[in-house]
């Protein structure tokens, strides 16, 4: 039985990337668009999430600065901590708003863009850094998810024309989380491939 479970969980990723490519490669690719009219620009990116959305967010930062998968110049980015809205309070925990948005006040400007990760698109920290993005004309590309008429939340309402919402058709966190990495990885591949040139993809 236990094995079996286990199974079920490949299963269950697999099919849920393989249908959610063709549903996600439109939006991924103005993702893209707005990636690149960014760093082209001498502009940076700007990425958060709360709990395990912010570790995702350091590994993109990090991927973005250093390499994904070939050798090219870096490219400005940063993953930002989410912290208390007071520095003295004894909580490890992210403010629920405030955090990440002093943050982006303090380092976004205009034509900087926002990689906003949020599963469910309610993250109220992630949702104040959108609003603070907005205030400096930013871009801000959110990964959410979620079906029905709640897919997105509440950052997914909040975008505006020129933001991009790239949300996952699913309601498992897990699964979602999942995939959010794979986008990242998407998203990492097809600004290399921009700026220096298609490469076949290796198994």
């Amino acid at each position: 039985m236990v094995e079996q479970r286990l199974q079920q969980h490949f299963i269950d990723s697999a099919d849920l990337k393989y249908q959610a490519g063709p549903v996600l490669s439109k939006p991924l690719g103005l993702a893209v668009q707005a990636l690149l009219a960014g760093v082209t620009s001498g502009r940076k990116v700007l990425a958060c999430g709360a709990g395990i959305s912010g570790l995702l967010a350091a590994q993109f930062a990090a991927q973005f600065v250093g390499r994904f998968e070939r050798e090219r110049p870096s490219l400005a980015a940063l993953a930002l901590p989410c912290i208390p809205d007071d520095p003295l309070a004894d909580t490890r925990q992210c403010a629920d708003a405030g955090g990440l948005a002093r943050q982006v006040r303090a380092l976004g400007e205009a034509g900087d863009v926002l990689l906003a990760i949020s599963p469910r698109g309610e993250s109220a920290a992630v949702l104040a850094a959108a609003a603070a993005a907005h205030e400096r004309d930013m871009c801000v590309i959110a990964l959410t998810g979620g079906t029905g008429s709640g897919a997105g939340g509440a950052l997914g309402r909040a975008l505006r024309e020129t933001d991009v919402q790239v949300c996952v058709p699913h309601d498992r966190l897990s699964r979602i989380h999942e995939v959010h990495l794979v986008l990242l990885h998407c998203l990492c591949d097809a600004v290399d491939a921009q700026l220096l040139g298609e490469q076949e993809l290796s198994a």
